[in-house]
């Protein structure tokens, strides 16, 4: 963190690289690369396990849903989790889990006893410790490099990701074949010991709060009501949906493609694999030059085209070789539709709740890929293979016109640092942090010929009242004194109001800035607070 804020301060250019040159992030991104390998050898090889187990596409398809349901269920409460514990501490015991689930599915495999309905539990444990992993794992990401080298650092990370992908399924094809895939399974849980070390070694810097850590339930009930009111983060929500969904038929399928193929086996199937990462890899390289040229929107609906072509070239050819340069394009498609929503997200998030509303991303993407899964093989198993990869591309075709209003460019300057700005409220001894619910009220006297800005203005902050915890928000004008409006918002505690003042930003502050130019010469918007009395404060005064 201290090269990271030097780099900063001494205007260092965000280069493709520049994250490299921070030691923390380097050795980090070396350790997930090692264990990425390992979770893609295991994908592999349970998937190929299954279709040695089941011939049924439904049963196959069901693999990836395992694999990736539990991101849907569990992203929520795992992203709350890492909001409110020690990221550190919370990534190594998910670590540790991970790899006795690997381990018990390669003891079991090794012995020959692993069923197909074994296979999905154990692949479900497997998914729910990737779930409880991930919006942490993303989260610490802007802890590890400065604001400006943000876009460069994903991009490495997905450049980590398809080296695996590159290396992991080709490497797995060459195992399965020789030695079998229990053997896969306990290279995968020996994958995660070098990112433990990595995470017993980091020192990591954390910013104390004075006020008491959010609890559980209440952490998921201000993500969920964050996510409601942060327009950016929807857009990257609906743009993710309208992807994953179709173009989850590959994944879903892809075993079989391979299979199906002529002098098709495990190393057919991790040769397409293989050549998907090698594709994305590639991408990673292009893709700067392509920014540079088109918006993060354009890029996304190019991208999404040229997959629904590589899920045509799936559903028709029958050959290896031009089926791995088909999916070598699919890679290129894929990393710059899955960069570019990542970073349109992270851009949206403040850092308390960083954690939450990736998870919630995360769960879009992982629910429309395990739903989507679960669809084109029962789609597979009614019609066939090559028909449910057609109706897939389809989809992604018409859904590139639907989701296109949704715009995920055009906010990267917004400044989401907290400010601090708000001064500390007075209070007296009887105002506890349990008290509640809290009535804010700020008057405003506001320039005749300025009140329609004042009430755009207003409203747009308002959405940011509740997006940082309030509960109910409205302006009102005096009915005595045309121009004088008075803006309420209640908080559900004091506590959670204290909150508010550290979750203020500088885009905030730049707004209310704005909003003081409305205002007639010499005034100041004027804020006063009151507490709900409780029935025990009542029953103490006379």
């Amino acid at each position: 963190m201290a090269q990271a804020s030097t780099l900063a301060m001494n205007g260092g250019q965000a280069s493709a690289w520049s994250p490299f040159r921070i030691p923390v992030f380097r050795v980090l991104w070396v350790a997930t690369l090692a264990s990425n390998i390992g979770t893609w050898m295991h994908d592999i090889g349970a998937g190929w396990l299954m279709t040695s187990l089941s011939p049924s596409p439904l049963m196959v398809a069901l693999v990836q849903t395992a694999t990736t349901l539990p991101v849907f269920l569990l992203a929520m409460p795992a992203g709350a989790l890492s909001d409110i514990l020690d990221r550190r501490r919370y990534l190594i015991a998910v670590q540790v889990w991970m790899a006795l689930v690997a381990a018990l599915l390669g003891i079991l495999t090794l012995i020959g006893i692993t069923s197909a309905w074994t296979l999905v539990a154990l692949t479900f444990a497997m998914g729910a410790g990737t779930a409880m992993m991930l919006p942490a794992w993303a989260a610490v990401t802007p802890e590890l490099v400065p604001r400006d080298q943000l876009q460069p650092a994903i991009a490495l990370n997905s450049l980590g990701i398809n080296v695996a992908r590159a290396i992991g399924p080709a490497l797995a094809g060459v195992i399965v074949s020789f030695v079998g895939t229990g053997a896969v399974f306990i290279l995968n849980a020996l994958s995660y010991l070098a990112v433990m070390v990595v995470l017993f070694r980091w020192q990591r810097d954390t910013t104390a709060s004075e006020l008491p850590s959010e609890r559980f339930i209440g952490a998921m009930r201000s993500g969920l009501r964050f996510v409601l009111h942060a327009p950016e983060l929807q857009a990257a929500l609906v743009r993710g949906f309208s992807f994953f969904l179709f173009a989850s038929a590959s994944w879903a399928l892809l075993p079989l493609v391979a299979k199906n193929l002529a002098n098709g086996g495990p190393q057919a199937f991790g040769m397409l694999v293989a050549s998907l990462g090698a594709g994305a890899v590639a991408g990673a390289f292009i893709l700067p030059k392509l920014r540079d040229r088109l918006s993060r929107d354009a890029l996304v609906a190019a991208a999404t085209l040229q997959y629904a072509a590589v899920l045509i070239a799936l559903a028709t050819l029958q050959q290896l070789a031009p089926l791995s340069v088909a999916m070598a394009i699919g890679g290129v498609a894929w990393i710059a539709v899955l960069s570019s929503l990542q970073v349109a997200a992270q851009m949206a998030l403040p850092n308390w709740v960083r954690s939450r509303g990736l998870a919630v991303f995360m769960m879009i993407f992982m629910g429309s890929m395990a739903g989507g899964s679960l669809l084109w093989g029962m789609v597979a198993d009614v019609t066939s293979i090559p028909h449910s990869l057609t109706i897939a591309a389809t989809g992604l075709v018409v859904a590139v016109g639907l989701s296109w209003r949704w715009r995920i460019s055009g906010f990267e300057q917004v400044n989401l640092t907290p400010s601090m700005h708000w001064p500390a409220p007075v209070v007296h001894d009887a105002v506890t942090h349990d008290r509640g619910p809290v009535l804010v009220t700020i008057h405003y006297d506001v320039r005749a010929d300025q009140a329609g800005k004042f009430l755009d203005a207003i409203r747009l902050l308002g959405a940011h009242r509740r997006r940082d915890g309030a509960f109910a928000w409205g302006v009102y004008e005096d009915t005595e004194r045309q121009n004088h409006f008075i803006e309420s918002f209640h908080i559900e505690s004091w506590l959670e109001h204290l909150r508010q003042h550290e979750r203020v930003t500088d885009a905030d502050r730049e707004l209310q800035s704005e909003i003081r130019a409305l205002l007639m010469a010499d005034t100041a918007p004027t804020v006063a607070h009151y507490v709900a009395p409780t029935k025990h404060e009542q029953e103490k005064r006379p």
